[in-house]
């Protein structure tokens, strides 16, 4: 019989995080640092508000671009934010961010555009570029420069088949927060080269130096910005699936034909959760992201007191990039050894593209009790 699956996944295995994932059923007293959703619970007023919609018949198919009254709030977010000023029709409500990106790139890649991603990155962007049709290019960033992103590197990968850029700020995994002159020099190149920018955006909150800012804010870069967002990582909403883009009208436009033959509309209660989680926004965040702050610098405190180890101050999100180069053992045999031995479950560096080798990302998810209990285990193994 024919195998029936399409070529282009013929040789294709399982991920590197599915297999990092793999033996963490086989021990109940695993610590698991490896996926990134949140511990805490998706606060209480927002399931009774989104429960009473549901009983209230919030149970239908929205709009295809999103609920109004969501898109409404998501719109009087950004002007007091940020002072920015968007019409209805620049905003779409997705069934996640991490769809969105999808999304997004199915709608703007024609077969063989190149977009750049900068290494380490968030690994589904690498797969997510080439299910639509794209070639994804690697720009490597390096722990000695805080895995900033270098113009000079930037400037020699682009190619005239160059079309796009992703940039995840904060950055998940290495946890680099970029500043305003690495803004102006993604701006500038995209401006040079008529480039569009997908700004994943999904961390605002878990900013520990400098605040933040949309790339869109920047002088000419509206136009050339599609920008992601999330309820999962600001809102303790992960389960919900539901985020929103801002872009310009024909790409919203274009991009509410792709979903309409995938998914239609994001889940009607899942927006009315996201309209209620901006109405409280004022009251919920800073205690959750308070916590994770803790977290984040216990666990490089931790880290840095270990001579094998090694991780760069954090600047932002709740994961830190662990350094395990004096181990001399490559990350996936580093996080296999964890699992066996210590039962601590992190994310080969690999993962994340070839500039994550020799590191682990780890997952600030857990209370600092399991944190510290974690930690003891690992203090205890020989490297």
């Amino acid at each position: 019989m024919r195998d029936f699956v399409a070529k282009r996944f013929a040789a294709a295995g399982p991920s590197v995080m599915a297999s990092a994932a793999a033996e963490k059923n086989n021990y109940p007293d695993m610590i698991d640092l490896s996926i990134g959703d949140t511990d805490f619970t998706t606060d209480e007023r927002i399931i009774r508000a989104a429960m009473a919609d549901a009983k209230a018949g919030h149970t239908h198919y929205t709009d295809p671009q999103g609920d109004p009254e969501l898109i409404g709030a998501i719109r009087q977010f950004y002007a007091a934010e940020y002072h920015m000023a968007l019409e209805k029709e620049q905003v779409f409500v997705t069934a996640s961010s991490c769809f969105g990106m999808a999304l997004a790139l199915l709608t703007l890649l024609d077969p063989g555009d190149e977009v750049i991603l900068f290494s380490p990155y968030f690994s589904p962007y690498k797969e997510q570029v080439e299910l639509a049709g794209g070639t994804a290019v690697e720009v490597p960033t390096f722990e000695a420069d805080g895995f900033g992103i270098d113009p000079a590197r930037l400037e020699a990968a682009i190619t005239p088949r160059t079309k796009a850029l992703i940039l995840n700020n904060p950055c998940n995994p290495t946890g680099a927060a970029y500043d305003m002159d690495t803004y102006r020099a993604i701006a500038a190149a995209a401006k040079m080269h008529d480039l569009v920018v997908l700004a994943d955006e999904i961390y605002t909150d878990y900013m520990y130096e400098t605040g933040f800012l949309p790339l869109r804010a920047l002088p000419g870069m509206a136009k050339r910005t599609v920008t992601l967002n999330s309820f999962s990582k600001n809102y303790l909403m992960t389960g919900w699936r539901i985020g929103h883009i801002i872009a310009e009208p024909p790409i919203v436009a274009a991009m509410k034909r792709v979903n309409e033959n995938l998914v239609y509309s994001a889940p009607s209660v899942s927006q009315r959760a996201a309209l209620h989680a901006l109405r409280l926004r004022s009251e919920i965040g800073d205690q959750y992201t308070a916590a994770y702050k803790e977290r984040v610098f216990y666990a490089a405190q931790r880290i840095n007191a270990m001579p094998a180890f090694s991780v760069r101050p954090p600047q932002g999100t709740f994961y830190l990039f662990m350094n395990i180069q004096k181990t001399g053992m490559d990350s996936i045999a580093f996080c296999q050894r964890l699992v066996r031995e210590a039962h601590v479950a992190m994310v080969p560096g690999v993962a994340f593209g070839a500039a994550g080798e020799g590191y682990v990302r780890i997952a600030c998810t857990t209370g600092l009790d399991r944190l510290k209990e974690a930690f003891d285990r690992i203090e205890a193994l020989a490297f």
